[in-house]
């Protein structure tokens, strides 16, 4: 696994490395290419670590050189992915991820990982000066300065990351002052879960399943549903939507979904089918064997629930619940179906102060 992390200054980069090296076993790779962003900018940059000073723009390499060893140092992202590459079973992270050449031959690898890493900019203000007081260096600027370097190493068009930590598959919002609560709720993320690298069967189908959703053509809720059989090929999707030959329900071919009425409410008046049903119908009932498992966003509903049991569905895993969820369960527990809900792991923006922690 390689985990690259890129974003604002003294928005915690080199903490969150930190937390992988010490908690997790992972090692840092250093990248010794200085970009124009570095020449620029890379006392200010390097603040997060305490180490800038006024002159340090002046002297690239041995600043960054500064790093807290033990890290491995590559002249290219050639050399340091062909080392990788050989021994991507162990675990590494670098927080050299300086522009869009050096992420898309990252990328190209399916065993890493983006993470970005943000904070308001008065919180990273406020780190820098933390940091600063407490280092031997003498060096002071400005907010108004920071926020100018701040902007540049964000808005550069040549050497901006904002477009990098756009691809990041997690984005943190890190704006704890405690040491103990962030790397408590990083722990909570489980950013080592295999899963994020290659997707396990329930990830998977789940994607497909929300996938689905998106061409759902209903006014009221977006739902999507895979039918899968016991090894893992998929029989037949769906989503919700009036039938064919019908008019879209999102273009006004349904009077009930179009009037806002309430769940539950009118469904006899309902001309929409939902996911589970048009994937049952598409799948048709001889294709449908044991051990075939439905996978929905959304947990069916009572009427959707029956005909599942009907068919012979041995299990359904869903992500999100819904209003009927007591009622659906009861009906499978009567008829040996397993219900399960599955969660995938945690990414996108994550603000990490919000995470609960048990």
């Amino acid at each position: 696994m390689l985990i690259g992390i890129c974003g604002a200054k003294c928005a915690g980069k080199s903490t969150v490395a930190q937390y992988l090296i010490d908690h997790h076993g992972f090692n840092k790779l250093h990248l010794e290419i200085a970009t124009p962003q570095d020449e620029i900018y890379s006392a200010s940059s390097e603040s997060e670590a305490g180490t800038a000073s006024p002159d340090a723009a002046k002297s690239v390499l041995p600043l960054r050189m500064k790093q807290t060893p033990p890290f491995l140092p590559f002249a290219t992202t050639t050399e340091l992915l062909d080392f990788v590459t050989k021994h991507w079973r162990s675990r590494w992270v670098t927080t050299d991820v300086h522009d869009e050449e050096v992420l898309e031959a990252l990328s190209r690898r399916p065993f890493f990982i983006l993470i970005s890493v943000d904070a308001p900019v008065m919180v990273r203000w406020a780190r820098y000066q933390q940091r600063n007081n407490s280092s031997s260096s003498t060096s002071d600027i400005s907010l108004e300065d920071f926020v100018t370097q701040s902007d540049h190493h964000l808005y550069s068009p040549s050497s901006g990351v904002l477009p990098l930590m756009s691809r990041a598959t997690i984005r943190l919002l890190n704006t704890s002052s405690d040491l103990a609560h962030l790397y408590a709720t990083l722990g909570k993320l489980d950013l080592t879960d295999p899963g994020r690298l290659r997707p396990s069967w329930d990830s998977y189908f789940m994607a497909l399943a929300s996938l689905a959703a998106q061409r759902c053509n209903c006014m009221k809720r977006a739902v999507g549903c895979v039918l899968v059989d016991a090894r893992h090929h998929v029989v037949s999707t769906g989503y919700n939507g009036t039938p064919r030959h019908l008019l879209n329900c999102g273009e006004g071919g349904c009077p009930r979904c179009n009037a806002g009425e309430g769940s539950g409410a009118s469904l006899s008046t309902c001309l929409c089918l939902h996911a589970e049903e048009n994937a049952l119908l598409e799948a048709g009932r001889e294709r449908i064997r044991d051990g075939s498992v439905l996978y929905c966003n959304t947990c069916p509903c009572l009427t959707c629930s029956i005909k599942i049991v009907q068919v012979g569905i041995s299990e359904v895993v869903y992500n999100q619940g819904y209003s009927m969820d007591t009622d659906t369960a009861q009906i499978f527990r009567n008829a040996g179906v397993k219900l399960r809900q599955f969660s995938p792991p945690a990414d996108g923006l994550i603000h990490l102060e919000k995470m609960e922690l048990y």
